[in-house]
């Protein structure tokens, strides 16, 4: 799960970042609405967690500006705002949920998890690619009816790969679906380890992973 704050009290975001990332959840920090917009242009994410109050405009608008645009995706406020007219006016502009400060870590991890399943069941449960059967919700696949074994990172870069069928997807993009924008521990050049893993895997199965040079990894069926 990847998931965006949007956040100007850094001391608090990063407690937050470093707790949902021991969950194994990649937690983005913006500190303004014109960051948060940077971060949503180059990345796509299954929540955002969103204060009120930022340092130029209103949550509220930022969200506003989501809704308006026709996206869907999660969004839990994050406010020391919680007079029920503030809940109110945030679950009227379209928030999913409200979250009072000061919180504690283990309820923000539990209601961002329940809205990401909630976002999870409204959405397709299975992709399917000839004999290849992938289930979003919890990153499983099935090849030829057998359940394929496969590591958090395998499953990451083949979610990236099959939800974009078709499409040419560049290293620095799948390198994004498994690592935090600060995350420098694996270079970019591990993700040609994950795809050859996974070319292994579907051998002989029709699936396969295509290279364009300069331009990234597609996943297909043979012929």
């Amino acid at each position: 799960m990847r998931v965006l704050m949007i956040e100007d009290a850094e001391d608090l975001a990063e407690g937050v970042v470093a707790h949902l990332g021991r969950s194994g959840v990649v937690c983005d920090l913006a500190t303004s609405v014109e960051a948060a917009r940077d971060f949503r242009a180059v990345q796509v994410y299954d929540a955002i967690l969103l204060d009120i109050n930022l340092p130029d405009g209103s949550g509220l608008g930022f969200l506003d500006e989501i809704r308006g645009g026709g996206d869907r995706i999660p969004v839990l406020m994050l406010t020391a705002l919680t007079a029920v007219e503030d809940r109110v006016a945030a679950l009227d502009k379209g928030a999913d949920d409200y979250l009072g400060k000061p919180f504690d870590q283990r309820e923000l991890e539990a209601r961002l998890r329940a809205l990401v399943r909630r976002d999870a069941d409204r959405k397709s449960e299975q992709i399917t690619l000839g004999p290849l059967v992938y289930a979003p919700k919890d990153r499983s696949a099935t090849l030829g009816g057998k359940r394929l074994n496969l590591t958090a990172r395998e499953a990451a870069v083949l979610d990236a790969l099959i939800r974009h069928e078709g499409q040419f997807l560049s290293k620095a993009r799948l390198y994004d679906s498994l690592y935090g924008f600060e995350d420098a521990d694996v270079g970019v050049n591990a993700i040609e380890l994950y795809i050859a893993r996974l070319r292994k895997k579907f051998s002989g199965s029709g699936v396969t992973i295509t290279t364009q040079r300069g331009v990234g990894y597609r996943i297909g069926l043979h012929g």
